[in-house]
């Protein structure tokens, strides 16, 4: 049982086949202001978590400022800064799916393996960057089943590409800045802190854009897919992905989050019966065969050190 708890790159698989689950929740939530979504989310999963963090509030006043800054990066960026950027790139496309914005949203895992060299200062071994470029075309067959990108948007899809880079910018890099945070901190304070912080943002954002009104009139069914998203695909997997997060270096992760595009298109094909191409079939082999590999490199790796 202990092993099984020490084999980070397995929660973050787990964590990533629950954030695959986060449209389905997602769908009432649609005419609420993208902000008001972001701040609640996030207030409700900090309200969770409080009881969990109140008792580790002297290491909370014992965080030293590079630590506060990181926290602080991973706020800015992946709550805030990255959720939006993906939102409205998604509005510049008319939400179509396969689009420039979901190609280009596959430039995140090289993100994370920068900042994973800068700020970690993580050694990433040869044999890595051949399952990485495996992964990577994996996941472009799985998304993309014809092969092809839709670009037909008109003058939309230069924006939501710059948007598109942006979010893998964000989303990219907080996950190098969380590690650097979960080494020195309880991944229960490193999430605690994450979504009070983004909270208190949050609430800055809505206020500064006028939304203040839409903050409270809420239908009991957005109540209950906001809860719900805490309980499951938001505050919930956040722990899951910390908690592996903590124990798997970030290079690993960067595959092993690629997760998420097979588990999404296979609940498409379990629920809503969309059947899958053969190119899909072979991406998806792909990408599982590159994340097996790559967690075995990183389970020989600490073995050997």
């Amino acid at each position: 049982m202990k092993k099984i708890f020490s084999f980070g790159p397995g929660f973050i698989i787990l964590a990533a086949v629950l954030w695959s689950l986060d449209g389905l929740l997602r769908r009432s939530l649609y005419i609420l202001p993208p902000i008001v979504i972001v701040f609640w989310e996030h207030a409700i999963g900090f309200t969770l978590l409080l009881p969990f963090l109140a008792p580790q509030y002297k290491k909370v006043i014992a965080i030293k400022p590079r630590v506060w800054g990181a926290l602080a990066w991973v706020t800015l960026l992946s709550s805030i800064v990255g959720t939006l950027c993906y939102t409205a790139a998604l509005g510049q496309v008319q939400f179509i799916q396969f689009s420039v914005v979901v190609l280009l949203q596959q430039l995140q895992p090289a993100f994370v393996v920068f900042f994973a060299w800068l700020v970690l200062k993580e050694k990433i071994g040869k044999l890595f960057f051949l399952w990485f470029a495996a992964a990577l075309i994996g996941a472009y067959f799985v998304s993309f089943p014809t092969l092809s990108v839709n670009l037909a948007t008109g003058r939309g899809t230069l924006i939501a590409a710059l948007l598109a880079v942006g979010a893998a910018f964000s989303w990219g890099s907080s996950t190098s800045f969380s590690r650097y945070a979960l080494l020195r901190l309880p991944s229960l304070v490193t999430t605690g802190l994450r979504f009070g912080l983004a909270s208190l943002l949050g609430l800055v954002l809505v206020w500064l854009m006028g939304q203040q009104t839409r903050l409270l009139f809420l239908q009991a069914s957005q109540w209950g897919a906001l809860l719900a998203i805490a309980l499951s695909t938001g505050m919930v997997a956040m722990v899951i992905y910390y908690y592996g997060l903590k124990r798997t270096p970030a290079w690993v992760s960067s595959i092993c989050e690629l997760t998420w595009p097979v588990s999404a298109v296979l609940i498409d094909f379990l629920i809503f019966h969309k059947t899958l191409s053969l190119t899909q079939w072979i991406g998806a082999v792909v990408l599982i065969i590159s994340i097996y590999n790559v967690t075995k490199m990183s389970k020989v790796k600490r073995e050997t050190s």
